[in-house]
């Protein structure tokens, strides 16, 4: 049976500081609802390179913590640059790999993709490879091609999908407001099982929300959420959870 595995993205927001009242009122509110979280459930927080050494604390604990990026190599002359091995030593468990936003805004391509997801395995990172279409591929009835390109590329010579998570987020859901029917979602993630395995996770990203994440993770191939804005909200992110 596959684990469900809700991670939020905080992308570039919160400071240090306002991480660390997060985690405070994060605390609080579990220990008052005495939250426990399902067996079956991982439940995490891809974080700022800033927050990444923060304390893990009470309930907060139970959290994996995620990077957002890294560096494809292990060290060398690349300033501005993460390695796997400086995120390991953080407690770092997972990254996020090829979300749309770095291929867009720092020109991430798949191959770059490819050589992060070999050396987060090399590390013992478990990679969360995003893949996703635009709104002018879907419009045009181009998602599959989209798609399938993308983990041709990304996932190249990768042999056990079992230490990966493919993240779909199709583009034009991604803080938009738009969401995915979840029969399209579940259309595309059972599309990308066929290209990968029955043991394969799958996660659905784009404007998920407490109001309708039950019935996305209801649906057969779709194993658990890449979330955005609402997971800002620690009042919102309990709900995704709990």
């Amino acid at each position: 049976m596959r684990k469900k595995i809700i991670i939020g993205n905080w992308k570039m927001n919160k400071t240090k500081t306002e991480a660390e009242n997060f985690v405070k009122e994060f605390n609080k509110i579990t220990s008052e609802l005495n939250l426990k979280l399902d067996k079956n459930l991982v439940a995490g927080l891809a974080l700022p390179f800033t927050s990444l050494g923060i304390k893990k604390e009470g309930n907060f604990a139970n959290l994996v913590i995620a990077a957002q990026n890294f560096h494809q190599n292990n060290s060398g002359a690349f300033t501005g640059e993460i390695s796997a091995e400086m995120l390991l030593d953080l407690g770092v468990k997972m990254v996020v790999l090829g979300h749309s936003e770095r291929r867009e805004f720092f020109h991430e391509t798949d191959e770059i993709v490819n050589m992060k997801m070999h050396q987060a395995i090399k590390n013992n990172l478990v990679p969360i490879v995003c893949v996703g279409e635009t709104e002018l591929q879907y419009n045009s009835n181009k998602s599959k091609e989209v798609i399938k390109n993308q983990i041709e590329k990304s996932l190249k010579n990768l042999s056990d999908f079992s230490k990966i998570i493919i993240a779909y987020e199709p583009i034009w859901a991604i803080g938009t407001g738009k969401t995915a029917t979840v029969e399209y979602a579940q259309e595309m993630c059972k599309y990308i099982r066929s290209l990968t395995n029955e043991k394969t996770i799958i996660q659905y990203g784009g404007s998920v929300k407490p109001n309708n994440i039950k019935e996305l993770l209801s649906q057969k191939d779709i194993d658990g959420a890449l979330v955005g804005g609402a997971s800002l909200n620690v009042k919102d992110f309990i709900d995704l959870i709990k």
